[in-house]
């Protein structure tokens, strides 16, 4: 271990705290969005031409738009810091390339976010929406992929990561690893799937729940893009609670796991449940903005837990190189069978 891959607090906190500001972000976006307040300002990167627009502290709709561009300049000087941080201090080539990736994403967000504002008069009649709304999708896409390249570099500076006393680096079972990808690749798609939602105005498209109708039919009776939009949202929850319930059954069967990965399968069912039943709220409740708004915060909440205890299952395989990580035997043995990583 070269004395720039030592745990260093300063950045460890850093980062942490960096990642913690995302959720900052993605709340002021998620609840800028519930209200409709998405293009309060016509202009971009200014508002109404100002840093400081007229009536931001006063009307709630360019609050929420304002306050979401503020933290956004915020967290793009947190990730150049971070990135020049990593890059003065740290030796892992990997993390470097990541924390400039890191800025590359923030940058692109920020710009896709401004073309979403700067193109919404351009309509799309192919698809009944404008060129603006578009953007929002994928602005709300990219933004869970910038919360894991953010916490992916928050987790390889923590301590838990760089020493490694309690056996994180050892490899689990192939069946664990390719669990673990899975169940936040659908979240992710689910997330993408959500964005789309929103973005259509899909999220009351069937008013009822957990069936389609009000006499009880599991299929609508009428169907419609935001309506078949809306169906396969619910579907992939129900995909994804099955999904994360597997993962945590044979996580926890990883008997020389630290426990508190082992035990992490049911922190992630419980969050999976907790969303679900925040989107029966949105349907009961008409839309209300605080349960839409804390729905979209808890399922990126969702994907960084889940995100974060599939990183430190492939914690062996991602980072070898600050700590003596193990590797499984290719016989595929049960278990953590473990022997010496090659650097």
């Amino acid at each position: 271990m070269t004395p720039h891959s030592k745990y260093k607090p300063s950045l460890a906190w850093f980062a942490a705290l960096g990642s913690a500001w995302v959720f900052v972000l993605v709340s002021l976006g998620a609840f800028t969005t519930t209200i409709g307040a998405g293009m309060a300002f016509p202009d971009w990167p200014l508002s109404n031409g100002s840093v400081n627009p007229h009536g931001w502290l006063t009307q709630i709709d360019k609050f929420a738009e304002h306050s979401h561009r503020i933290s956004a300049t915020v967290m793009g000087l947190i990730s150049i810091v971070l990135a020049i941080w990593i890059r003065l201090t740290d030796d892992r080539t990997w993390l470097r390339k990541l924390g400039w990736s890191v800025v590359g994403l923030v940058i692109l967000q920020g710009v896709v976010g401004g073309l979403r504002v700067l193109c919404d008069h351009y309509e799309i009649a192919m698809v009944n929406t404008s060129l603006g709304r578009l953007f929002a999708m994928l602005h709300a896409v990219m933004a869970q992929a910038f919360v894991c390249a953010l916490l992916t570099v928050a987790a390889a500076c923590s301590r838990t990561w760089m020493e490694d006393n309690a056996g994180w680096s050892a490899a689990p079972s192939v069946r664990v690893r390719r669990l673990g990808m899975l169940c936040v690749s659908l979240l992710f798609v689910q997330l993408a799937i959500a964005a789309v939602v929103r973005h259509s105005f899909a999220g009351l498209a069937i008013p009822t729940f957990p069936l389609s109708t009000s006499d009880g039919a599991i299929l609508p009776a009428v169907w419609s893009f935001p309506v078949a939009i809306q169906f396969a949202h619910r579907v992939m929850a129900g995909i994804i609670g099955l999904a994360v319930a597997v993962y945590g059954h044979f996580l926890w069967r990883e008997k020389l796991a630290p426990v508190v990965l082992r035990a992490a399968g049911v922190l992630l069912l419980t969050l999976v449940v907790c969303q679900i039943t925040l989107g029966a709220e949105i349907i009961w409740t008409g839309r209300s903005v605080a349960v839409t708004t804390g729905h979209v915060l808890l399922g990126a909440l969702t994907l960084a837990t889940t995100y974060l205890v599939n990183l430190f299952v492939q914690r062996g395989v991602v980072d070898t190189s600050p700590a003596p990580a193990f590797a499984r035997e290719a016989d595929g043995a049960a278990g953590f069978a473990l022997r010496p990583s090659k650097r």
